[in-house]
């Protein structure tokens, strides 16, 4: 198996030979071939397989109706008394109703969830993970026009009343290895669907994580978890691939992968990433608080700009959405 990391790059002065990185606003011209044990060297993106090649560059069709031609935001509406960041800000219907009207103006995706994954975290019960949410994706359905809902879960019964309620896409962080009723009833309803990677469950992940080579095992494990929602009726044009930073990696593993985020564009799925305000960033931007890391997660959306990744999951979405337009206007040398 060949791994293709992509040099990515952007702005307006672009080579006549470049190509469009997932049909998107970065190119490429090279790219690093990856092997267990290291580089084997930089070579020319016409001496790539075809098919690889074509994963690569093809068009990513839009995501909930969402175009993936530019980065966009999703913000985090946390419905938990437990979450790792926000736990109890928005535990109530009412309360998440209005922060997702306040943040819709920045945002072209929101993700409604009503279990903590936190590192520790204890399973919610079904009936009470339901509860928490559905309501709250009724009410935004009916009020917001233009904002994809996503439905942050691993139960199908979660899905389905998120479904029903409004939500076009499933953010599964087991990439269906919890609820083994939840592939086929995003493939019947024709939700889009993101496999975030995690090594172990929230409550023991991070006590011992390891890989062989953490860029290599985590694009092989999105591999197998694509093919096997591909095997289930839901087709790659459906899906996301996140991989999954904090979720049973050390901080160095999350640097590797965040160095190297550009080689899942060979899986031939719109990224998500959602970095913000994880405990790296405050380790490295010496941050204890977890509401401090603002900019801190900026940095990191950005860098993850620079390499094509489409999606981009964070709290904190006025930042986030400043922070892009400088990013842009930088870029083009003008505000549009």
């Amino acid at each position: 198996m060949i791994y293709a990391r992509p040099l990515a790059q952007s702005g307006p002065v672009r080579p006549r030979d470049a190509l469009s990185l997932a049909g998107g606003w970065t190119w490429f011209t090279h790219a690093e071939i990856l092997e267990r044990g290291g580089s084997r060297g930089i070579v020319a993106a016409a001496e790539l397989p075809v098919d690889l090649l074509e994963r690569l560059t093809w068009h990513r069709v839009p995501v909930a109706g969402v175009t993936m031609g530019r980065p966009s935001l999703m913000g985090i509406l946390n419905v938990t008394p437990d979450s790792f960041s926000d736990g109890g800000r928005f535990d109530g219907a009412e309360a998440a109703t209005e922060a997702a009207r306040g943040m819709a103006a920045t945002v072209q995706f929101i993700d409604v969830g009503g279990e903590s994954t936190r590192p520790g975290a204890a399973e919610v019960p079904e009936a009470e993970e339901i509860a928490r949410t559905a309501p709250v994706i009724a009410a935004l359905a009916a009020g917001l026009v233009g904002r994809a809902l996503s439905i942050d879960t691993r139960k199908a019964g979660v899905a389905q009343a998120a479904l029903d309620a409004g939500a076009a896409l499933v953010n599964d962080v087991s990439a269906l290895c919890h609820d083994p009723a939840l592939g086929p009833l995003v493939a019947l309803s024709g939700a889009a669907l993101c496999l975030m990677h995690a090594q172990g469950s929230p409550e023991t992940m991070q006590d011992d994580p390891r890989y062989e080579d953490v860029l290599l095992d985590v694009y092989d494990a999105l591999s197998e978890r694509v093919a096997h929602a591909e095997a289930m009726g839901i087709e790659r044009t459906r899906i996301v691939i996140d991989p999954g930073i904090g979720f049973g990696k050390t901080l160095s593993h999350n640097l590797t992968l965040l160095n190297g985020l550009s080689l899942f564009h060979g899986l031939g799925c719109p990224i998500l990433l959602g970095a913000s305000r994880k405990r790296f960033i405050g380790t490295i931007g010496v941050a204890p608080d977890p509401a401090d890391r603002g900019p801190g997660t900026n940095a990191v959306m950005l860098a993850a700009v620079a390499q094509g990744v489409q999606i981009h999951r964070v709290h904190d979405t006025a930042s986030a959405a400043q922070a892009l337009a400088l990013w842009r206007a930088v870029e083009n040398g003008t505000m549009g």
